[in-house]
């Protein structure tokens, strides 16, 4: 294809965000009316996204045969690769300095939620410095949750890949019982034919381990086992196929075994923390996901694997909050913030819970348009400044949540989650402590009570989105307020949630001493000095 040369008129396409069908077709569709319509410049493709963009990264996308573009229009994937990256603050000026330099004035950006805001950044940014700029969207998420567009392309091809996957699911769980009842002493078969009923089972969500189906999983993967224990592939599932029910002790031999089961293979080394996580070996959780994060550094330079690196970090960062490590969970956090591209909310939420306000304080937004970051954003801000004495700029914070929890649009989730319950927990701790600060304590229980409702609503994840609980606040104002009966109720609760979690075990002790338990506050305070042994924090209270 060629293009008409006309100075200060070129384009430049990016690709970001997951590849998906259609995002070479797109590409395609910008090359070809660039092209072939009169009035533009030279067109270039950015290299990997915005690193590409913001290292000047170019290539020129007008070279190439007719032919050779409609292969790549039919070919899956990014050709000119993607990126996660978001766009910071201190990136726009260097982007800004490289559109004008390569006299960009048309600019296509094919992604997401995430490369859709970028591309409203550079639009203001370039309206604000008078660089004359049309900054262009073109969605491809195939989750069809952009706002303002009710059919984005892609969405039509994966429904359909969808339910020809379902289709295809039942059929292949059907052959494989036919050749596990043939083969039933053959290890991988039995795995092979776990794997295919799991995919018959949602992914998230509580499993009943009393349903025919579940217990036939669990019962073929028992039997494989039961002569191979340390078969990797079926103590994978054996962990997942636990996890979610009333027992996920059921899976702690595999979980002891299958961490070094695959040296270098990140997630293998995560995956024992899925069922320490949920019986409360929070050190075991710690190690499993530090083992996995130093793979994928590894495999930086070659070395082993890397899978889900931002799931290992945040399975680390949750064990490490629910152990007391401090020092880890932050810095889990910070490398959550680099893994992701600057998704920095649980750099926010870490040091929320273990008080670290003043180096909320001292952060700088990452500037995002997502209603729940920034709404966990406004949350820290908005506890770091009550902490600091300044409670209208808390209220402010407040509003903010408020604000973006009623203007998000319907669907807006992250994890599973909507952004109406994961700001509705946010928000309630927020105007509880805000309340609790202002001597209003009936409001603060109310509103710990009403957010804990929502927590305790919100559907079985791994790990949760939030690395604390509600029910730590409420315990605490309620010893507070001379409650110490209902704050024991509250703390036993959060000890069931989160078996040998040491916020929950440390209020749990303050309230059976306030009510003259002494035994069994005694009884307590030993398992707490247990649980708390890898702390890196002293506490004198369930929150901070």
């Amino acid at each position: 294809m060629n293009s008409t040369t006309t100075a200060n008129k070129n384009v430049l396409v990016m690709q970001s965000g997951g590849p998906t069908p259609v995002m070479n077709r797109s590409l395609l569709g910008v090359v070809r009316e660039t092209c072939e319509r009169e009035g533009y410049g030279a067109i270039y493709g950015a290299r990997h996204g915005l690193d590409g963009l913001l290292s000047d990264n170019l290539t020129d996308l007008a070279g190439h045969s007719r032919t050779a573009w409609e292969r790549i229009g039919r070919t899956p994937g990014a050709a000119l690769g993607s990126s996660r990256r978001r766009l910071k603050d201190a990136d726009v000026p260097t982007a800004l300095d490289v559109l004008s330099k390569r006299g960009i004035a048309y600019l296509f950006v094919i992604g997401g939620n995430d490369s859709t805001e970028t591309c409203h950044r550079l639009s203001v940014a370039s309206r604000d410095a008078g660089y004359e700029l049309a900054a262009i969207a073109i969605p491809k998420t195939i989750d069809n949750d952009l706002v303002e567009t009710d059919h984005t392309p892609g969405y039509g091809s994966a429904a359909r890949f969808v339910a020809l996957a379902a289709m295809g699911a039942g059929r292949d769980a059907e052959a494989m019982g036919r050749v596990y009842e043939a083969h039933p002493a053959d290890l991988d078969v039995g795995f092979f034919y776990a794997e295919s009923l799991m995919l018959l089972e949602p992914r998230r969500g509580n499993w009943d381990i009393e349903r025919p189906e579940i217990q036939r999983i669990h019962g073929i993967l028992e039997e494989v086992l039961a002569r191979d224990i340390r078969h990797p592939g079926s103590c994978h599932l054996y962990i997942h196929a636990t996890e979610s029910t009333t027992q996920p002790n059921k899976a702690e031999a595999c979980a002891d075994l299958l961490g070094e089961a695959i040296p270098g293979g990140s997630h293998i080394n995560h995956m024992p923390s899925h069922t320490y996580n949920q019986v409360g070996r929070w050190g075991d959780g710690v190690r499993a996901n530090q083992r996995a994060w130093h793979s994928d550094q590894a495999a930086a330079y070659g070395e082993g694997f890397a899978i889900y690196t931002s799931h290992n970090l945040h399975m680390l960062l949750f064990a490490a909050s629910n152990d007391g490590q401090g020092a880890v969970a932050i810095q889990a956090g910070a490398d959550y913030t680099n893994a992701t591209g600057g998704a920095q909310y649980y750099e926010v939420l870490t040091r929320v819970r273990f008080g670290r306000f003043d180096d909320i304080l001292a952060m700088e937004s990452d500037g995002t348009q997502n209603p729940i970051f920034k709404g966990f954003w406004d949350f820290g801000q908005g506890y770091a400044h009550l902490r600091a004495g300044h409670v209208d700029v808390a209220r402010g914070f407040l509003e903010e949540i408020e604000e973006g929890r009623g203007s998000a649009r319907e669907g807006a989730q992250f994890r599973g989650h909507s952004a109406s319950d994961l700001l509705g927990i946010v928000w309630g701790i927020l105007d509880g402590e805000i309340a609790r600060e202002e001597g209003r304590t009936d409001q603060a229980i109310a509103a710990f009570e009403r957010a804990v409702a929502i927590e305790d609503g919100l559907r079985y994840d791994e790990p949760e989105p939030l690395n604390f609980s509600v029910r730590d606040w409420l315990g605490a104002i309620l010893l507070e307020g001379d409650r110490p009966a209902e704050a024991e109720a509250v703390y036993r609760a959060g000890v069931d949630d989160h078996p040998f979690n040491g916020w929950s075990l440390f209020g749990l002790e303050q309230a059976l001493r306030a009510q003259g338990k002494v035994g069994e506050a005694e009884e307590i305070a030993k398992i707490f000095e247990t649980s708390w042994a890898r702390s890196d924090v002293w506490i004198r209270s369930s929150r901070f």
